[in-house]
Order: C-alpha cells, then structure tokens, then sequence
C-alpha cells in the first residue's frame, strides 16, 4: 500500500507543480487558447491564486515525506487538492462537458486515496 501511496503522490505531484506552473508563467490569453473552445474563463488573479495553490499543494505531497517532518501535511495537501480538483471538475461540466471532467475526476480520485491513505498512516503512528 505504501508503494502505491508513494506512486500516487509522485504522479500528483507532478501533475501540480506543472499545472500550477503553466498557470503562473503563461498569460491568461494563451491559457484560454490551450483549452477546449466553450471553456469558462475566470479571473486572471483567481487562476494565479489556484497555481500558487496547486504549487504548493503538489510540494506538500512529497516534501513532509521525503524529509520525514510534519508528515501530518500530506493529507492535508491532498484534500485541499481534492477541493481544488471538485472545483475543476464543476467548472469542466458546466463548461466543454463530461468528456472534459474526466481526468479532473482521475486526479480527485488519486488525492481522496492519497488523503485517506496517509492519513490512516499517520493515526497509527
């Protein structure tokens, strides 16, 4: 189980860290251009707020573990991550559709295992 949880949180971490980034360097235009033509655009300083957060968020997965301090932070990153994940599913179904929330339902599914995962870890400790 822990390789798994280790696997999943690399993956998200990733994942984060590179959406956060592209949302931080790239201007609102060409963020818009990338994706699908009826998507909702928000805010330009809510986007940069949720790629800080999603930086953040992907450093919290794997940091407290890699350095093994306050590794109560891991499911704590995961499930804001979930929130963030919930909101860019509503966001893709109320916009392009289904199709389009699939892989922020993938992604919410792996921060709600990693969530829940860790933190049973942790309250055995």
């Amino acid at each position: 189980m822990n390789i798994l949880l280790w696997i999943s949180q690399v993956l998200l971490a990733l994942m984060f860290v590179f959406a956060g980034w592209m949302k931080l360097y790239y201007p609102p235009e060409v963020l818009a251009a990338m994706g699908p033509p009826n998507q909702i655009h928000l805010p330009d300083l809510f986007m940069k707020f949720i790629g800080v957060c999603e930086i953040l968020g992907g450093l919290g997965l794997i940091l407290p573990g890699v350095l093994r301090i306050k590794q109560w932070l891991t499911p704590l990153a995961a499930f804001c991550l979930l929130i963030i994940m919930i909101g860019a599913i509503v966001v893709s179904v109320m916009g392009p559709g289904l199709k389009e929330a699939i892989p922020g339902l993938v992604g919410g599914l792996l921060c709600a295992f990693v969530a829940y995962g860790r933190s049973q870890q942790t309250l055995q400790r």
